[in-house]
């Protein structure tokens, strides 16, 4: 239920307003009254329907889902917490879910660490997923400095490249300078 009253579409946004395009008043709908979180849960689905989804959008719908699902699933109770570990972690369960390792799921929700341009270049297919993920780690600031270095070299950064930046970020070393220098490299 939506708190002004009526209710929220969980699913369906595009037929919503393809149906008000064509003057349509009504259209079948199904009532369900869901919490915050299996709504999102709800909507993520439905959107990871579509054949195309852009990385950004896989890597936002994987982020809120996962979120969403371990809100629900809270702590383990002490009669059911296990030594062994049968119980499969959220990321593990989401990617049963969509057919992906838990491993990638991370990848694409790590995507989300982006700035805009960058996660911009990644949905048009101008930095490759790999290279991306590995920017990812590198800080705000670093990520704007690299994206001087890279139009000033007019091109994408290799796999190894991105390696590179996100060890010397993480070493505090990662300067405009040095990024310009990765960036100019020839690439084998």
């Amino acid at each position: 239920p939506a708190p002004e009253g009526g209710y929220e579409i969980v699913s369906g946004h595009r037929r919503h307003h393809a149906a008000e395009l064509a003057g349509i008043k009504e259209i079948p709908v199904i009532v369900r009254e869901m919490d915050d979180d299996t709504a999102i849960i709800a909507m993520v689905d439905a959107n990871l329907q579509r054949e195309n989804i852009l990385p950004s959008e896989r890597a936002a719908s994987y982020k809120m889902k996962l979120e969403a699902m371990k809100r629900k699933a809270g702590r383990p109770s002490k009669e059911n917490a296990c030594q062994v570990g049968t119980h499969l972690r959220s990321d593990q369960e989401l990617g049963e879910k969509v057919g992906e390792s838990a491993r990638n799921v991370q990848r694409y929700i790590r995507l989300t660490n982006l700035i805009p341009e960058l996660m911009d270049m990644v949905d048009e297919k101008q930095i490759a997923f790999n290279p991306a993920v590995e920017l990812s780690y590198l800080k705000p600031k670093e990520q704007r400095e690299f994206l001087l270095a890279m139009e000033s070299a007019q091109t994408a950064p290799s796999l190894s490249q991105a390696q590179r930046l996100k060890k010397l970020s993480q070493e505090g070393n990662c300067t405009l300078s040095v990024m310009c220098d990765i960036t100019n490299e020839v690439k084998k």
